[in-house]
């Protein structure tokens, strides 16, 4: 029996050793998902800046795109991939976890009333979608909880960033929309369904299917103009959260959306009818019904915040 409860406590050390190692050198590092044999694996982005949003003569470029500011943005891990609905469905099936509580800090979410993936791909690499905001947030909150690491959605400013890997043009490739099928899965090859992660070619950075497949949340609530509230440092574990369900910001399309909507710099917000056609009342606060290409990917701060920030950070955004 010794030995049977040995063996979580191994792996969540020896996670937790990844981790620290990791830190130190500030190196690329897989951590197992805990309760599973699945490995996240995460790439550095060193910090920098980079003009936040699009020039005026950019083609398709949208107004809320602007007026272009320099922004500066601390270093982070990210995920290589969307997180995946393997990775998902451990914390979704974990019976450790209270289900869709609303006195509990941590629940794991409320089952699906239809499946929400449409026959699209569930097992063996598909990115989890149809997801909320709050969904994503509390997969992280379970991740700290699991892991003692601090992960967290990116920001608007962090997921162009990386997005970018050090470019400046239309997409990370360059301007050429007609290159786009060797990095994307989009409306002209999708066969109108999201496909497994990691098929196409990634940015620069190592970051696979950063436009299309899936559209992916960031913390960010919407502003039609957030550049003229921007901070410099960009530090989003001290500032508010907006409270508010609709509109949060999204970045990088999915495999629905045309060529022009998978520039780095486009936005998308979401909106209450991505939940139209559920049932229940009140309807479901972690799954969406009429929005199956939105799914999310994590990042890891450097510099990580101590446990009451944590707690904070995560009642702010949660509110709980």
């Amino acid at each position: 029996m010794k030995r049977i409860f040995a063996l979580p406590l191994i792996l969540c050390c020896y996670q937790f050793t990844q981790a620290q190692d990791s830190s130190k050198t500030f190196s690329a590092y897989k951590f197992l998902i805990p309760g599973s044999t699945l490995q996240c694996s995460m790439v550095p982005i060193k910090g920098g800046s980079f003009l936040f949003g699009s020039d005026n003569a950019e083609k398709n470029r949208s107004k809320d795109e602007g007026p272009q500011r320099k922004v500066t943005v601390p270093s982070f891990w990210m995920g290589i991939y969307e997180v995946s609905r393997d990775e998902f469905d451990v914390f979704y099936k974990d019976a450790t976890t209270s289900e869709n509580s609303d006195v509990d800090a941590i629940t794991r979410p409320s089952p699906q009333y239809v499946d929400l993936t449409w026959g699209m791909g569930k097992e063996g690499g598909y990115p989890v979608n149809s997801l909320s905001q709050y969904g994503a947030l509390m997969y992280c909150r379970w991740l700290y909880n699991k892991t003692g690491v601090f992960y967290r959605l990116p920001s608007e400013a962090e997921w162009e960033y990386a997005c970018r890997a050090g470019t400046a043009t239309t997409y990370y490739f360059g301007n050429d929309e007609t290159q786009l099928d060797k990095y994307a899965w989009y409306e002209e090859n999708s066969n109108s369904k999201f496909q497994k992660s990691g098929l196409k070619l990634p940015n620069a950075w190592g970051l696979y299917d950063m436009l299309g497949n899936v559209c992916e949340w960031t913390l960010d609530h919407y502003e039609e103009n957030p550049f003229s509230n921007q901070s410099d440092s960009n530090n989003y574990i001290f500032t508010a959260a907006n409270k508010a369900r609709y509109p949060k910001a999204l970045k990088g399309g999915g495999f629905n959306d045309a060529a022009g909507e998978l520039r780095c710099a486009n936005r998308f917000k979401s909106d209450a009818s991505w939940n139209r056609r559920d049932p229940q009342i009140p309807k479901s606060k972690w799954w969406l019904t009429d929005a199956a290409a939105v799914g999310f990917r994590i990042i890891r701060p450097l510099e990580q915040p101590d446990a009451k920030q944590v707690n904070e950070f995560f009642k702010q955004y949660l509110g709980k």
